[in-house]
């Protein structure tokens, strides 16, 4: 009895989470008949797939005690890449790869620096975003990427195991972080060097090593979700991936992971990207505007960063 009690406290934000999006289910039933619709749920999953791609890598890089503002950038010039090879007549298979290596690339860059610099990593990710967002501009010119391969379409609207392909993909992303993050070395040292970094180097433990490779890490994320939103839309651009970060830190955030680093909830996390693609895709059925998505969103990280400060402060004092 004690055992369940303690997971319960210790999931206490997932279990919160639950609760909400069942009664937000439950409300938007009530106002629209189509929103329990087979077609209506498949979209919800869809949508929100390459969100939560995004958001797992997110929750590590908390989990460090940095945070990454560079994700959507590294997402758009990864895939603006990848777009652009194609087009020059590269297989779709070399294609993903060179995504994929660009993301880790990207990565790597932010975190060297942030250990090399000591800079915090808000500013050094603040920079590099504008700084492959540039670079995603020189490349496409502001122009668009269009009509790509079929093969590479697949990706977004082909079948794997049964799924949509993102959404196929994500479930893999949360599935290989199960392990990873809770039974693996790297992520107890992860969620060490977001609680105490100084002990941690003192036991020996290389942590610019591992602090390189959460960012390199969520930068194939990064890339992996930037294939899934380019195979969907059937185009690259520049401007893809905007305030993606800001979506997977709310997530991360309201999904109960500490805003300081020193632990991690990836259940908390998934739960989250659902609650939030369940509220915009709500408000899309009722013809709510953008525009009043765009303050919820605002609204929900800034109730998710006060609730986690507050729930940490209680937890020290406790």
């Amino acid at each position: 009895m004690s055992s369940l009690k303690k997971w319960c406290a210790r999931q206490s934000a997932p279990l919160l989470l639950i609760g909400v999006c069942l009664g937000v289910m439950v409300f938007l039933s009530i106002q629209t008949q189509s929103f329990f619709s087979l077609k209506n749920v498949v979209n919800i999953l869809e949508a929100n797939s390459y969100r939560l791609i995004l958001a797992c890598g997110m929750m590590c890089i908390i989990s460090a005690g940095a945070i990454d503002l560079s994700v959507g950038s590294i997402l758009s010039f990864s895939a603006v890449c990848a777009a652009a090879a194609m087009k020059a007549g590269a297989p779709v298979w070399i294609s993903i790869l060179l995504a994929l290596g660009l993301g880790g690339a990207m990565g790597a860059a932010n975190g060297l620096l942030i250990h090399a610099t000591r800079i915090n990593a808000l500013i050094i990710t603040l920079a590099t975003s504008f700084l492959y967002r540039g670079m995603s501009l020189i490349v496409t010119q502001g122009i668009p990427i269009t009509k790509l391969p079929q093969s590479f379409r697949s990706f977004g609207y082909g079948d794997i195991l049964g799924m949509e392909s993102g959404v196929t993909m994500s479930f893999v992303v949360v599935l290989l972080l199960i392990p990873i993050f809770y039974w693996m070395r790297w992520g107890t040292y992860l969620t060490a060097l977001g609680g105490n970094p100084e002990a941690l180097k003192r036991s020996g433990v290389p942590t610019g090593r591992y602090r390189v490779s959460v960012f390199i890490l969520m930068g194939v994320l990064s890339a992996l979700a930037g294939i899934v939103v380019t195979a969907r839309l059937n185009s690259a651009e520049a401007n893809a991936g905007l305030n993606m970060e800001m979506d997977a830190i709310c997530a991360v955030i309201m999904g109960g992971t500490t805003l300081h680093g020193g632990s991690g909830n990836l259940l908390g996390t998934v739960i989250a990207v659902f609650l939030m693609g369940l509220i915009r895709n709500g408000l899309t059925i009722m013809s709510v505007s953008s525009y009043y998505q765009q303050f919820i969103t605002g609204a929900m990280l800034l109730c998710a960063v006060v609730i986690a400060e507050l729930r940490e402060r209680s937890r020290r004092i406790g």
